[in-house]
């Protein structure tokens, strides 16, 4: 089956984008941190994020001029206590990660179209795309997942309203 090429992204209005980049880096990685320990506990209990153990993963927003940076010791997600170059980079859009969160649109479309671009130890990015593909939906991904959907119907209707006035 062929898919058709994606549109590109719509970018969220300056009025959203400023006061994330207002906000300091530090805090929006340990929020990040703070979320991601939370919701991969029983996979982090479970020793299904060893593959990350030490590797440093970057995700770069490129709307929001944003670069989150993480990482796994003794099985707790943790922002890298130095600047230290990541094993991967996965960047994108605040629209095409949100796509990746919903479901929306599958992963391999998104990188297979360039929306998403991995750079790096690409075999480390297979990991982590591949563990996210095979994560059993439990309540609480169904809300993140439904939160992630609504949340990008939201940026469309915005990116829609600034292309047309």
């Amino acid at each position: 089956m062929k898919t058709q090429p994606l549109k590109k992204s719509p970018r969220l209005p300056v009025f959203f984008r400023l006061p994330c980049q207002l906000i300091p880096v530090a805090s929006h990685n340990q929020v990040f941190v703070k979320a991601l320990n939370q919701l991969f506990k029983k996979e982090r209990l479970n020793d299904e994020l060893s593959f990350l153990q030490k590797k440093v993963i970057a995700l770069q927003v490129n709307d929001l001029e944003l670069t989150l940076y993480v990482t796994l010791i003794n099985q707790k997600i943790m922002v890298p206590r130095q600047k230290v170059r990541p094993d991967v980079t996965m960047q994108g859009t605040v629209y095409d990660f949100l796509l990746l969160a919903s479901r929306r649109e599958d992963p391999d479309t998104l990188f297979f179209n360039r929306r998403l671009k991995l750079s790096g130890d690409t075999e480390l990015g297979l990991y982590v795309k591949n563990f996210l593909d095979a994560l059993d939906l439990t309540r609480q991904w169904k809300y993140l997942q439904s939160l992630a959907d609504k949340t990008s119907r939201l940026v469309e209707t915005l990116g829609s309203i600034r292309q047309h006035p």
